[in-house]
């Protein structure tokens, strides 16, 4: 079925700075996706699924909360999606996800980020086609015939299913997420996921030399002290 779920795990990783940075981060995100929705989760799919992700991640309700008054206020901070693409060390490829209230700041920012560590910054759309956009629930369990069963059942369109050392990961088109969401816990009863998110899953991976890796986590610490810096992927081969 592919790679065991926790290199997949490593792999994915978006590694988050202080606590502060990422209370930062959702909170920016959250304020965002309120503001351009509505401030309601039940009437705005990516704002639920977005607090269901902050609370996993121990974010604290105040934080929550302050956002959302803040979308709701009008008023504010006008943030924008930008995103960056290249090659980081051992030309790994790499897309960065940011939110922006001065593209020419946060720009200068990730280049720097590049450019200290050896690595290139691409044109838009020199590495994202090599990732897949796909939503990614994991659970324990050990029955995928049970599951894709299920999802079919439910006319969801799946990917993959991978099934090691009693993880289950379904792999789908970004689009299904809630679908498939509320499929799994309606008919196959899973109430507790190791991973519920939206995602780059790269088509191929780069395993880093030693020396690479020391330069490699030089990298990501960089892009991640930037404020306007949201998500990092890459397909780095991450050593156990």
């Amino acid at each position: 079925m592919g790679r065991s779920f926790e290199n997949r795990k490593a792999s994915m990783a978006k590694t988050h700075g202080a606590k502060t940075k990422l209370y930062s981060k959702y909170g920016k995100e959250i304020y965002v996706v309120a503001k351009n929705g509505s401030p309601d989760p039940e009437a705005n799919l990516a704002l639920r699924r977005l607090i269901d992700k902050a609370k996993k991640d121990q974010v604290p309700a105040h934080v929550i909360e302050k956002a959302i008054d803040k979308a709701k206020g009008g008023a504010g901070e006008d943030f924008q999606p930008a995103r960056y693409e290249g090659f980081g060390p051992g030309n790994c490829m790499v897309i960065v996800d940011c939110l922006t209230d001065n593209s020419n700041r946060t720009f200068a920012d990730v280049r720097n980020c590049f450019t200290k560590t050896d690595s290139k910054m691409g044109a838009p759309g020199s590495v994202v086609h090599m990732f897949e956009h796909q939503a990614v629930f994991a659970f324990k369990g050990e029955d995928d015939e049970a599951i894709l069963e299920a999802l079919l059942m439910a006319d969801c369109d799946v990917a993959d299913i991978e099934n090691e050392d009693g993880m289950l990961t379904v792999l789908a088109p970004h689009t299904e997420f809630y679908k498939i969401k509320t499929a799994l816990a309606e008919e196959a009863g899973i109430e507790e996921f190791e991973i519920e998110e939206i995602t780059f899953n790269p088509q191929t991976y780069v395993e880093l030399s030693e020396d690479d890796m020391a330069n490699f986590d030089k990298f990501i610490n960089m892009l991640n002290d930037c404020d306007d810096v949201q998500e990092i992927y890459h397909n780095a081969e991450i050593p156990a």
